[in-house]
């Protein structure tokens, strides 16, 4: 039942407590599930004390239990377990705990059964689909490294890379590879590598272990944070074949830190084969074009056109003279033709015309309107007509007008 309060009448803080107390105490024991940290032995006591942490949140309990429980499974910082407890609130402090009286560790199976539900849920969503993994720069200036300190992961990846490409530049952030804290600095390493603009790729690193030491890389919170990052993510987890679920969710996937060192980094000594290579075969396909080239060259100069041109040119030149001195002699014969013809009716003309006649001795009798006279009956005596002879003309006057062949008396 619910406490009546009010301003005037408040409820002491023993009585909230002892009411909490009350409350919580009416539980049950219950069976829970979590990760064992900071577990720690009172001094000259037979009690441990430690946290259980949830696996997926950052929600954490107090617990206790007896030493013998806890040294009977052989467990230790870090372990996932399930255990038997009953929640006490002690109202002195006002802490809450949980009173485990049995530990019992997680068994493998149901860590893969559990790591198989989250990698269906992720898949659902689409966090592994091939169109989502980016392709990685082909020479990387920079490359951003999560691992362990001084572990074996992060000598193997510098001193691989910098062997196949020595000019290649490395930004490391160190974070726990194993435990319960692994994802959190996991993922804050990777925040801070993802916002350094002149980190290419990031790579993240560890050696082998077990699947309870693999844990972290399956963890929820770091394949979603994987997944947003602007920079390519490279998994190089050396481990058993139980893969975790960053090698699904990172844009490639290297079976080992060597590996993955192998693969963000080319050979320099293999480059430089390969640029030999292709210069020999742009020299061998410029030669054989400049051969052909020179082939067909030669081949049209030693074409009569371009051989001797000045033959062709002779040629035409003898040609154009021969059309020449045929069109002259064609044209001289045909002007022959044309003036003998024209003398011939020159002549033919003079001898049909008039004064041609005057001069073989006629004349021409005109009436004053200078008409010819054809006729005597054009004529009357008395009238004055015009003779014209070869070389003039003379008046003349009618005597007499008679036809027939009688002659007419001129004056």
């Amino acid at each position: 039942m619910a406490l009546e309060t009010s301003p005037e009448a408040p409820a002491a803080v023993r009585t909230i407590a002892n009411g909490i107390a009350s409350w919580i105490n009416q539980l049950g024991a219950v069976w829970v599930e979590g990760q064992l940290t900071d577990v720690s032995i009172g001094r000259g006591t037979t009690t441990v004390f430690g946290t259980l942490r949830d696996t997926d949140a950052d929600i954490s309990l107090r617990f206790t239990c007896n030493r013998r429980v806890f040294e009977a499974v052989q467990v230790h910082d870090g372990s996932r377990v399930l255990v038997h407890a009953k929640p006490n609130f002690f109202a002195r402090r006002g802490t809450l705990a949980l009173a485990v009286s049995e530990i019992r560790h997680v068994g493998i199976g149901e860590l893969l059964a559990r790591i198989e539900r989250l990698k269906q849920l992720l898949a659902a969503e689409g966090l592994f689909e091939p169109y989502r993994k980016r392709k990685l720069p082909f020479l990387p200036h920079t490359i951003g490294l999560i691992c362990g300190r001084d572990s074996a992961a992060e000598r193997d990846v510098l001193e691989n890379a910098k062997r196949r490409w020595p000019a290649v530049a490395f930004r490391i952030e160190y974070a726990s590879v194993q435990g319960p804290s692994a994802a959190a600095e996991v993922m804050t390493a990777l925040r801070k590598l993802d916002a350094d603009e002149s980190v290419e790729v990031i790579v993240i690193a560890r050696g082998g272990g077990s699947l309870e030491d693999l844990l972290p890389f399956s963890d929820e919170g770091l394949i979603r944070a994987v997944s947003k990052t602007a920079t390519p993510v490279v998994s190089a987890i050396g481990h058993e074949p139980d893969s975790p679920l960053l090698d699904l969710v990172a844009d490639l996937r290297a079976s080992t830190p060597t590996d993955a060192a192998k693969r963000i980094v080319p050979d320099v000594r293999e480059e430089l084969d390969g640029v030999r290579l292709l210069r020999e075969r742009g020299l061998r396909a410029i030669r054989s074009w400049l051969d052909r080239e020179a082939h067909a060259l030669a081949a049209i100069r030693s074409r009569p056109a371009l051989a001797a041109p000045v033959s062709d040119l002779q040629r035409r030149s003898d040609e154009i003279t021969a059309l020449l001195e045929r069109s002259r002699r064609t044209l001289t014969h045909r002007l022959d033709r044309a003036s003998d013809d024209i003398a011939h009716r020159l002549a033919s003309v003079r001898a049909l015309s008039p004064k041609a006649t005057l001069e073989r001795g006629y004349s021409v009798l005109q009436l004053a309107d200078g008409t010819a006279v054809r006729e005597v009956a054009q004529v009357a005596p008395g009238d004055l007509l015009q003779a014209r002879v070869s070389d003039g003309r003379f008046t003349v006057e009618v005597q007499d007008a008679q036809a027939g062949d009688s002659q007419e008396e001129t004056k």
